[in-house]
């Protein structure tokens, strides 16, 4: 089977060098092209990045040799993944839509659109269907389907089975957001080194937002948003790579903790579905009471699952727990990728 080519926009960028790194030797995709900011235009991949590789040991044989195009050029391939800046990924992505390209972005600019899927396959696979809607409305060859909020990814899957098994009212979330979170160089050491910084620009309007396009239900051409209510708080700290959340959430309809660790254990929508990115496990919950940890844990599934632990009866609410995702792989490349492999065993590209 010949593969599908793949461009990678905004390559330079640390989502962008791990979709580079993550699409090594995949075997549905071939990187074709490579673009970034007209700084490194006309530049081989491997210059333009020494000193800046952050993904991995060294950069994947195939991309070292590669000349990076400005990110405003027609490219050559089939399908964009973008992991374009949100100052410019709008006007870009909606001109390679235009020109026919389909566009797996990782940007934030078309995520509420009401015809623009924010997707993740696990959880709303058929709001793909958006996709039809979009390319009549809007005259388009091409398309855009987007991913969520690295914060809301994790999140979102450990609160589908929830919804699906017992119903959610509300949500109180907290977040721990890594330092590769805030893109390369990252934050000043001066400002996070014995510190926790309690703002992050727009990360709380994402969070309390996001979830609702992504769990509501789909009908006749749009999406209902999810009913529940959603709080949050957010907080950058001096970890490297793993966003850690503690969730407190009420249920519509009583639960005990075996139930709900039995519906975060069974949640496999994608089983049957051959994705190769996709996880085994998409939640995996841990029993040990000091679990999960970013340093330990946020490479489980190899970054795809929701790691979920300390479940316990809430005061307030209902119960609480821990959630932790890789927020470069699952909650940015990763889902990316994997959205595109979606796109793939759909028909919508190939």
């Amino acid at each position: 089977m010949a593969k599908i080519s793949v461009g990678v926009f905004g390559a330079t960028g640390m989502v962008g060098q791990t979709i580079v790194q993550l699409l090594d030797n995949h075997p549905w995709f071939e990187v074709t092209e490579l673009a970034a900011s007209e700084n490194s235009a006309g530049k081989s991949y491997e210059d333009v990045m020494r000193m800046r590789w952050s993904a991995g040991s060294e950069i994947p044989e195939y991309a070292r040799g590669m000349i990076v195009k400005e990110a405003g050029t027609t490219p050559d391939c089939n399908l964009v993944l973008s992991a374009l800046d949100s100052k410019v990924a709008g006007p870009i992505e909606e001109g390679l839509a235009k020109a026919g390209y389909a566009v797996s972005s990782n940007s934030r600019n078309h995520r509420m659109f009401d015809d623009v899927p924010l997707l993740i396959p696990e959880i709303n696979a058929n709001h793909i269907n958006l996709i039809k809607k979009q390319q009549k409305e809007r005259g388009w060859e091409g398309f855009i389907v987007t991913d969520p909020n690295c914060s809301a990814m994790q999140l979102c899957i450990a609160l589908k089975p929830l919804q699906d098994a017992f119903g959610l009212e509300s949500v109180m979330i907290t977040t721990m957001q890594a330092l590769s979170g805030a893109g390369y160089p990252g934050v000043p050491s001066m400002d996070i080194m014995d510190n926790v910084i309690p703002f992050i620009g727009d990360e709380e309007e994402k969070l309390q937002s996001e979830p609702l396009k992504i769990l509501g239900s789909f009908a006749k051409d749009r999406i209902r948003p999810a009913n529940f209510k959603i709080s949050a708080q957010c907080n950058r700290v001096a970890v490297r790579h793993g966003h850690m959340e503690t969730v407190n959430v009420k249920l519509s309809r009583k639960a005990d903790e075996d139930k709900i660790i039995k519906a975060f254990e069974s949640f496999k929508p994608l089983k049957e579905m051959g994705l190769p990115s996709a996880p085994e496990r998409p939640i995996v919950y841990m029993r040990n009471e000091n679990r999960p940890q970013p340093k330990l844990d946020a490479n489980i599934e190899n970054g795809m699952a929701s790691v979920v632990g300390r479940l316990r009866k809430c005061s307030i609410l209902d119960y609480k727990f821990i959630v932790l995702g890789h927020n470069l792989v699952r909650g940015a490349a990763g889902a990316a990728i994997l959205n595109a492999e979606l796109l793939k065993a759909k028909g919508y590209v190939g």
